[in-house]
């Protein structure tokens, strides 16, 4: 099922870029809150990881392409990423963003929300 506004590719690519760099900024946050805030690091780098891979695809200016891809990135065993505290934490928060990515493509809807906290 699609949604009746025709699907946005700029704006796919805006929100991801914008999630990408609060998702850096997030990352600095928790690293000087220290050993309390690891599971906000790798949160936050799962963010950027999925961003990362969704930026570098050519596949946002098609709907049916980014939800294929989405699904190729959800099938894939693991996640390589360096300074993250707790590998398999980090690999469900990559699933976990990937499944509202998901969502979000399924209805092409929330990518116009650009606010830094979602």
């Amino acid at each position: 099922m699609t949604s009746p506004k025709p699907w946005d590719g700029a704006q796919v690519r805006k929100w991801l870029e914008r999630r990408f760099e609060v998702s850096r900024l997030d990352q600095a946050a928790a690293d000087r809150r220290g050993y309390e805030a690891q599971d906000d690091y790798d949160k936050a780098a799962a963010e950027e990881w999925v961003c990362r891979a969704l930026q570098s695809a050519d596949c946002t200016d098609d709907q049916a392409a980014l939800a294929k891809r989405i699904k190729e990135l959800i099938a894939q065993d693991e996640y390589r990423a360096t300074g993250i505290y707790d590998d398999t934490k980090f690999e469900r928060h990559v699933r976990a963003h990937l499944r509202k990515i998901a969502k979000m493509t399924k209805a092409n809807e929330g990518f116009e929300k650009m606010l830094r906290y979602q």
